[in-house]
């Protein structure tokens, strides 16, 4: 069976793609990638990310989440709270049957985003209740870590979680060691072409624990230019750089990690 490219998390439903869908959509199709897991960040892009699904609905695996940071690249960022869930809920309810992740979910302790004890508290309230809706949807969660590394793979653990995605991994490869014990996966967009720090942590972490991901529209090979799935070639290059094998073998080998992992998103 030919495995294309999975693109395991991505926001083609962002501002950014608006204008020019269509044709993105077809340089994502024409790189080889054969599924998006689409995933969220506000309660205000569900309706959007499912309308994608049905558009392209090959391609699309919708995720729900509530990122840790709301208002996502404006100048209102700030840490979320759980009024910010609270409208979501019954959402992830109503649409189990499409969702095939809960994601873009996790913790995010930047000093500047959350400046305070409350700001942490509140982010690790929405974190373990939408942890435990992905135990009761039996769903994946697909995860951010920002300067929050071990205490996000120590809650998951805590939580019983057994499946679960960390993107655009940053933490200390001893914390990404716990994470690979416990069964999850990491995986790692273009950005990580121009880092060499991470090359270390991509070394240690076994290919059977490795995705592809763009995280576009942010996190490109320049980070002054719109990223897109397309570039998801890029990440697979590199890994297979850093690992010393064939890029082939990250592509097949990554895929088969997502479908494991995501197994509703492959619409074979």
């Amino acid at each position: 069976m030919e495995f294309g490219f999975v693109d395991s998390h991505c926001h083609i439903s962002a501002r950014e793609f608006e204008e020019d869908l269509e044709d993105v959509i077809q340089r994502t199709t024409e790189a080889g990638v054969k599924t998006l897991v689409a995933v969220t960040e506000e309660v205000r892009e569900f309706a959007r990310v499912l309308q994608l699904q049905e558009r392209y609905p090959d391609l699309v695996a919708p995720c729900f989440g509530i990122h840790p940071l709301q208002g996502v690249g404006g100048p209102e960022q700030r840490s979320v709270k759980p009024q910010d869930l609270d409208a979501a809920l019954p959402q992830f309810y109503q649409h189990r049957e499409r969702l095939v992740a809960v994601g873009e979910i996790g913790l995010d302790f930047t000093p500047w985003f959350a400046p305070t004890a409350q700001d942490r508290d509140d982010q690790m309230s929405v974190f373990v209740k939408q942890l435990n809706v992905a135990k009761e949807l039996d769903l994946p969660v697909n995860v951010h870590s920002r300067s929050a590394a071990r205490i996000t793979i120590a809650t998951m653990r805590e939580q019983g979680i057994s499946r679960a995605l960390l993107h655009n991994f940053a933490g200390k490869p001893s914390a990404a060691l716990e994470g690979v014990k416990a069964g999850y996966l990491f995986s790692f967009p273009p950005a990580v072409c121009r880092n060499q720090q991470r090359d270390r942590l991509i070394q240690q972490i076994p290919l059977e624990h490795i995705c592809l991901e763009t995280d576009s529209p942010a996190l490109g090979l320049d980070r002054h230019v719109r990223n897109e799935p397309s570039n998801i070639v890029l990440s697979c290059r590199h890994i297979a750089n850093v690992k010393g094998v064939s890029p082939q073998t990250v592509q097949l080998v990554a895929a088969q990690n997502a479908y494991r992992l995501f197994p509703k998103a492959n619409r074979r």
